[in-house]
């Protein structure tokens, strides 16, 4: 039987890379920057390891900002905690 290919990503923060089950996706859409659980919403997206460290780094580093080219909402880093939990 044929091994199945496990799509890897890269954390824009760590800068590791990781299977994509293991990162959550953040998108850019027309309605603004939302957290995309799913992983297969239309739009710009930026992977980030599931770390409160990471989120907290991305937040304070803006990086996000600077990946998606746009200015992200406190509430997504919000979206982002609650998952953790």
């Amino acid at each position: 039987m044929k091994q199945r290919k496990i799509p890897m990503r890269m954390c824009v923060v760590t800068r590791e890379k990781w299977p994509k089950g293991e990162l959550i996706r953040v998108v850019k859409t027309e309605d603004g920057v939302v957290v995309d659980p799913t992983g297969k919403q239309n739009g710009r997206g930026a992977y980030l390891k599931k770390d409160l460290e990471v989120f907290e780094k991305a937040q304070k580093t803006k990086i996000l900002n600077k990946v998606l080219e746009t200015e992200v909402n406190e509430k997504v880093f919000e979206d982002l905690k609650q998952i953790l939990n």
